[in-house]
């Protein structure tokens, strides 16, 4: 793992390959090394492939301030960290919040990032008004985003048991995004015995123990821009992304299931006039490229090699 300064924060990546740049961007709660089994299929295809621990993760820097965790700084990070690999263009492509950093970079800076992937997440079009008060005015209060609001909850949670809370998150059953009033998002979660085949038990060990390590209070206040984002992203009011563009998720993925995420999926071909393919993969559930590998390296080689 080398670190780079961007925009005054230390960001720790991976690298390995020669070629055109690509950025992995990864989601929550994750690390560089999600990316663990894209990045030697991607370099072997003839790329050069960067994975960071985004801002606030693993090994890069975890500014205090809340609002230093905006889509303007973690799209600012992406774009410094082209700059400072010598690099003038990368594809950019991206999980779960990394995601919606992939999409941000290419709606802000299609000069820099000429074509988008992203896993799990649709793009779709600016909400009327603050999220956070949509779903308030849907009369949700226990939603996770608004259980990440405020600081400190959810960081006690998890430390209280990094082991359950990771296992809880990432294969855990009875885990809901819509809360238990009074209750937290994974104590109440059932983890199974054992992993599932899609990640073996010193692959989990890797994410607690780091995340023993750090915290995670830089991943849960992303979530703690997001109205700030809604305000940061006026300008960009109606906008499309019309570079090349390539969507992949699970058909039992609960972020594209439900309301919203069904909403943004049928947005997407409006919304993203670049889209080439929308690949759904059948029986698969959110941490896509972990569980379905092969599948998700072939369609992002392909992507690659045609853009």
């Amino acid at each position: 793992m080398q670190t780079i300064k961007v925009n005054g924060v230390d960001i720790a990546f991976v690298e390995q390959g020669e070629g055109p740049l690509v950025l992995l961007c990864h989601g929550w709660p994750e690390l560089s090394y999600s990316w663990r089994r894209q990045m030697p299929a991607l370099a072997a295809a003839g790329f050069r492939v960067v994975a960071p621990d985004m801002r606030g993760y693993g090994e890069s820097g975890k500014p205090s301030a809340v609002d230093a965790y905006t889509i303007m700084d973690l799209t600012g990070d992406m774009v410094a960290l082209v700059a400072a690999l010598g690099a003038r263009q990368a594809v950019v492509v991206g999980h779960d919040w990394g995601a919606h950093v992939a999409w941000h970079c290419a709606l802000f800076r299609p000069d820099v990032f000429p074509a988008v992937a992203a896993l799990s997440v649709p793009f779709g079009k600016r909400a009327p008004a603050r999220p956070l008060d949509i779903l308030t005015a849907k009369g949700l209060t226990t939603f996770y985003w608004q259980y990440f609001q405020k600081p400190g909850v959810a960081e006690a949670e998890f430390a209280r048991d990094w082991s359950h809370a990771i296992r809880a998150v990432l294969y855990g059953s009875g885990l809901t995004l819509l809360l238990k009033p009074g209750r937290g998002m994974v104590e109440d979660a059932h983890v199974p015995p054992s992993p599932p085949a899609w990640i073996s038990e010193s692959e989990l060990q890797h994410y607690i123990d780091v995340f023993s390590r750090t915290g995670l209070a830089g991943g849960f206040n992303w979530y703690r821009n997001i109205d700030r984002n809604w305000e940061l992203t006026a300008p960009w009011q109606g906008a499309k992304i019309r570079q090349p563009a390539l969507f992949i998720a699970g058909t039992r993925d609960s972020v594209v299931m439900g309301d919203m995420g069904a909403a943004r999926l049928r947005e997407m071909d409006e919304m993203v006039p670049g889209l080439q393919r929308k690949l759904m993969i059948e029986g698969a559930g959110h941490w896509i490229q972990q569980e379905r590998p092969d599948e998700v390296n072939a369609a992002l080689i392909d992507f690659l090699r045609a853009n």
